[in-house]
């Protein structure tokens, strides 16, 4: 608990809340595997809060297939700055998701039902963040749709990260980024250190031509 208190401060009490929050009403539910409940604070919490070192003050960001909400509740009850929007396509989950912000009183979050490309026309975000949604390929037609020119896509991928940023050349060219790149946030606070492909737009991208793929 002292990485934890070193990583969320004065949020600790909250970050708390959402754990017993998680190791009850998600693991009911299933959004949480129970074997996953003594891990809650390191392979989750944690590794999803180091997040908010790659994102900018004061920034909108949409979470796409957010789940039970990570990282996006992580990164709202660490970051009150930035104003988060938790996109998920299924009812139960959505319902986990707006008891957890009521219960964690998080002003700074919008719950949102409905898919990536569902939504595309009325969103332009400056980070896209996605952890354990689809491979890379998929994920930058439904993140890259989102976000202004110049936004980020922060997505959280495991050691196939690079393997996953060559598969993805030919829709990265597509949709004319700016970078692509690997980040490792979280030094010293989580091991391994989390891994991030963080995909810049150059320009205002477009979904593929007859693409009706799912986001989650």
């Amino acid at each position: 608990m002292g990485i934890a208190r070193e990583v969320f401060g004065d949020a600790l009490p909250i970050a708390e809340r959402y754990a017993e929050f998680l190791a009850d009403a998600g693991v009911e539910r299933g959004l949480i595997g129970p074997r996953e409940v003594d891990r809650l604070w390191d392979r989750h919490l944690i590794n999803c809060a180091v997040v908010a070192e790659a994102i900018p003050e004061n920034a909108r960001v949409v979470d796409i297939g957010t789940g039970a909400g990570l990282p996006g509740i992580v990164l709202a009850i660490v970051r009150p700055d930035l104003s988060i929007t938790l996109l998920e396509p299924l009812l139960r989950r959505t319902n986990f998701l707006n008891e957890a912000v009521e219960l964690l009183g998080l002003e700074n979050v919008e719950v949102r039902r409905g898919r990536a490309e569902e939504v595309v026309k009325e969103f332009s975000m400056d980070v896209a963040t996605a952890r354990a949604v689809a491979p890379l390929e998929r994920l930058v037609r439904w993140a890259l749709p989102l976000l202004r020119p110049g936004g980020e896509l922060l997505a959280m991928k495991g050691e196939r990260a690079a393997a996953e940023i060559e598969e993805a050349a030919p829709v990265l060219k597509r949709f004319g980024v700016r970078t692509t790149e690997l980040l490792q946030v979280g030094q010293g606070k989580v091991e391994p250190p989390t891994t991030l492909v963080r995909v810049v737009a150059e320009r205002e991208p477009r979904p593929a031509k007859g693409s009706k793929k799912r986001s989650s």
